[in-house]
């Protein structure tokens, strides 16, 4: 685990004994369902057949858990799941969560003051009404754009986005198949994204490279909108002709080697490969965004 026992019992025992409540604002069977389905996990409590039973029971109606049970409670993966943890801590400092700006910013500096001995921090990646959003990132390893990707988004679910790079981060040293696999949904969302605040209906059977080419279409970026009078016309249609190909090549290593297809481990794909893909993703995603900004500024 990239994130130690140390780092997050610090945490945990801070949440437990600080001025701040994780679950914010919200009651807490309210909190954790936006990171996890409650009605899709078990109860304890043989009265209630979901966690969501168990939770409101025993801490909304009655209160008689201990208020730390959440770290240590199994279904949740705090003790021993990255990518989960880093999601929790992010979750607790969102608007919605926790609106109040300058309570977040100091529950960030807490939670980094730790982190980052692990080489991770939180990070503003994104504001929804004018109130920062957070995601985990790392340090040391990830690529320069990921870190730009929610910053350009203007439409859509940025909490979604958000958890699609943070996982795409945690998993690049650690499960490289799972970046990779990442990295091809996030240039998925991506495209949907778009098209969906174009108002564009799009067809569930569309592969990546149909989902992309239709997004770049409406975009207006594809080489066959390129002049052949403009400057540098052939320069252009490569570039953009490249798209399809960084998109195809994500494609083909996730179907591969990634995640989502059923693929055992033992690909002999490393952190070096799920950098490259990782990268090229976001590049793509954040040119298309930057994109759909521009188009909707001049309209």
């Amino acid at each position: 685990m990239a994130i130690t026992e140390i780092t997050r019992q610090a945490i945990f025992d801070e949440l437990h004994l600080g001025k701040f409540w994780w679950a914010g604002r919200l009651d807490e069977p309210t909190f954790l369902n936006r990171l996890y389905r409650l009605s899709d996990l078990p109860s304890y409590d043989r009265r209630f057949k979901d966690a969501e039973g168990d939770i409101w029971q025993h801490r909304v109606n009655n209160h008689d858990w201990d208020d730390d049970w959440i770290f240590t409670d199994s279904r949740f993966e705090l003790n021993r799941d990255d990518e989960k943890f880093l999601q929790f801590l992010a979750a607790t400092v969102h608007p919605v969560v926790r609106p109040d700006y300058d309570e977040a910013r100091q529950l960030v500096k807490l939670y980094n003051r730790y982190l980052q001995a692990d080489g991770w921090e939180l990070a503003e990646v994104a504001q929804v009404s004018g109130r920062p959003v957070y995601a985990a990132r790392s340090r040391t390893t990830v690529p320069g754009p990921v870190r730009q990707v929610a910053k350009v988004v203007k439409a859509g679910d940025l909490s979604y986005l958000a958890n699609q790079i943070t996982r795409m981060e945690t998993a690049i040293e650690n499960d490289p198949e799972l970046a990779i696999g990442t990295a091809k949904e996030l240039v998925e969302t991506a495209c949907k994204t778009v098209l969906e605040a174009m108002s564009i209906e799009v067809n569930k059977k569309w592969d990546l490279p149909q989902l992309l080419k239709e997004t770049t279409k409406q975009l207006k970026v594809t080489p066959d909108t390129v002049r052949a009078s403009a400057a540098g016309a052939e320069s252009i249609r490569k570039v953009l002709g490249s798209l399809g190909s960084i998109v195809s090549g994500v494609a083909e290593l996730r179907n591969s080697h990634g995640t989502g297809h059923g693929k055992s481990g033992g690909s002999g794909l490393g952190a070096r490969h799920a950098r490259l893909v990782v990268g090229a993703a976001s590049t793509l995603t954040v040119f298309l965004f930057e994109t759909y900004n521009d188009r909707t500024a001049i309209q």
